[in-house]
């Protein structure tokens, strides 16, 4: 594919998600790599035009220089900060109490201590639905369990099972409680897929995605 083919790819692809108004962003494209600019109304809109252009088939990254426009709605720093925490505390995959939000003019950073990547990735996605938010910053650890002998085939047995990935071109190594992927895909998507996959081994602290996109 041409960078034409994966700009227009990348533009239809936007226009065709209601999550995103497509008109008030512009794509460009070098190499495969997208750069995305304009304007957003929410932090989760810019976090979706992120997600919708990773995607799409030809595309090797993507730079997001989308800016935020609240048009006047209230961003305090104290009534973001309340309902952040709230936010946390309803979400039932984030451990009550596990997970302390601090804002600094719009921008929350995340701190504290879970078992699992999910919920860290869970209390990241309960910030980023609120309205206010600028930018979000995981400093979330995971707490540290046995890691079993077998973890790497336990990874790579999830990988088969996983109707999206061609586990084929995937091979796993861990070193202690970080699992290393190498290999390639045939898609960002399929390169995501990969890693949740890893992320959900018991014992598995850190990801190293070292995955090809080959298109």
């Amino acid at each position: 594919m041409t960078d034409y083919d994966v700009r227009e790819a990348v533009k239809n692809e936007l226009a065709w998600s209601p999550k995103v108004d497509a008109d008030r962003i512009a794509v460009s494209v070098t190499d495969g790599a997208v750069t995305l600019t304009g304007q957003v109304g929410s932090y989760l809109e810019k976090w979706e035009a992120n997600r919708i252009a990773k995607r799409v088939y030809g595309v090797t990254g993507v730079a997001n220089d989308l800016e935020i426009d609240y048009s006047g709605a209230s961003t305090q720093d104290t009534d973001l900060l309340q309902r952040a925490l709230q936010a946390l505390e309803w979400n039932l995959e984030v451990p009550s109490g596990a997970v302390r939000p601090t804002v600094s003019n719009g921008w929350v950073t995340l701190t504290g201590n879970v078992a699992w990547n999910f919920q860290r990735e869970a209390a990241e996605s309960s910030i980023r639905n609120l309205s206010g938010v600028i930018g979000v910053t995981d400093e979330i650890t995971l707490k540290i369990q046995p890691t079993p002998k077998d973890v790497s085939k336990r990874i790579s047995d999830a990988l088969i099972r996983n109707a999206q990935l061609d586990a084929r071109r995937i091979s796993v190594k861990t070193d202690g409680s970080t699992a290393v992927l190498d290999g390639s895909v045939s898609s960002w998507a399929e390169r995501d897929e990969a890693e949740t996959a890893a992320w959900s081994a018991p014992g598995v602290n850190v990801v190293r995605n070292n995955l090809q996109v080959s298109y």
